[in-house]
């Protein structure tokens, strides 16, 4: 998934230092699918240090939420357990992490589901009606990268041929899955033990610059 992270200046190296606390999702670093909600935070966060802003595009790699390796959660929507979650992230009486999760993805509280938290959060408004009021929200979108583990799964679009091998890969494999009936282990396996693919990662054939279909015929050859 191509991803956006909006700033003042460009982002080469993720430095989970400069998180701050008593974020939507706790400290870390946040990207979103919404380019023009990036562009947007980089205008506001520019214009803060006199600056015009930057976005930087990431490629983030959804397989972490399939992989054991990483303790991740998912929210769908604004839920319950969202609403609970950014309540326990957002309590401004404590600076310590509220969880341990390695990668999170849901919706944004933005400054209107701010204001609704504020009214439930005081015994204005109940849960339910909060939610409620939440159904024709605009949708939003971000993903918190909290542990340093985390950012293996995240690297910036300008390393060009990493990530372009990743995303034929990806496209491979699911024309494997497709085509031959494999399931997602074997079509990997097939692929990743291919000479096809040892060829792909050798950056000075520059395979990567080819399109996916052309490596998948390929693929198919040596098969």
């Amino acid at each position: 998934m191509q991803v956006y992270h909006g700033s003042y200046t460009e982002i080469t190296e993720i430095d989970l230092s400069k998180g701050q606390v008593n974020k939507d999702f706790g400290r870390g670093f946040y990207v979103t699918k919404f380019r023009n909600h990036a562009e947007t935070w980089a205008e506001i966060i520019g214009s803060k240090h006199d600056m015009k802003g930057v976005v930087t595009e990431f490629m983030f790699y959804e397989r972490a939420f399939m992989d054991d390796v990483y303790k991740t959660v998912r929210f769908d929507g604004y839920n319950e357990q969202w609403l609970d979650f950014i309540v326990l992230n957002r309590d401004k009486s404590t600076t310590e992490q509220q969880h341990d999760y390695d990668i999170i993805e849901g919706p944004v509280a933005d400054d209107k589901v701010q204001n609704r938290i504020d009214q439930y959060l005081n015994g204005e408004i109940s849960k339910e009606v909060f939610l409620n009021m939440l159904k024709y929200h605009k949708e939003t979108h971000q993903i918190c990268f909290c542990t340093r583990k985390s950012l293996q799964m995240i690297e910036p679009m300008q390393k060009t041929p990493t990530v372009k091998c990743v995303m034929i890969s990806e496209s491979v494999i699911e024309a494997l899955i497709t085509d031959f009936n494999l399931d997602t282990e074997e079509a990997a396996d097939k692929f990743y033990t291919s000479k096809t693919f040892a060829a792909l990662s050798d950056k000075s054939t520059a395979l990567y610059f080819k399109p996916w279909q052309e490596i998948y015929e390929m693929l198919k050859k040596e098969l």
